[in-house]
């Protein structure tokens, strides 16, 4: 009977286990399509935002992809150096760092379009169920505390 209580602690029954196993896998089935763009997946989701906006400042990025600045600085100079981006200083106020898409950031978009079909293909999950997880998971996200 002890050893009852201790089944909180296996790892058949964590939440976080399958959410990042398949965070993982997912991630993993990414890599050959981000390949052939020379993206890693945060760069990819960098791109995503930046395609949509065209410029945007460090902060609101990091709240975007949900990453800090410690992840997204060296992030952005590999994309800098890439030629994907450029970061300046905002003239308003030099404590924002503004990050804009250059024209390879938009060219690399068009190149992009069929990976979110290739990447359907690679789930079993019907659209349905796609459209729940999806939910569900932003309904975890949208918990999330404000640093």
């Amino acid at each position: 009977m002890e050893e009852k209580k201790y089944d909180v602690l296996k790892l058949e029954n964590q939440l976080c286990f399958p959410l990042y196993a398949c965070s993982r896998e997912v991630i993993k089935r990414y890599k050959p399509y981000l390949d052939k763009l020379g993206l890693t997946y945060t760069q990819y989701i960098t791109m995503m935002v930046l395609w949509e906006r065209k410029q945007v400042n460090v902060k609101e990025l990091g709240d975007c992809l949900y990453l800090d600045s410690g992840t997204l600085t060296p992030l952005l100079k590999k994309m800098e150096q890439k030629g994907l981006v450029s970061r300046a200083r905002s003239e308003r106020d030099e404590r924002n760092l503004i990050v804009s898409i250059t024209p390879a950031g938009e060219e690399l978009r068009e190149r992009a379009l069929e990976i979110p079909e290739q990447m359907t293909d690679c789930t079993p999950l019907t659209h349905d169920e796609s459209v729940s997880l999806y939910e569900l998971l932003y309904k975890i996200l949208s918990s999330v505390p404000e640093e």
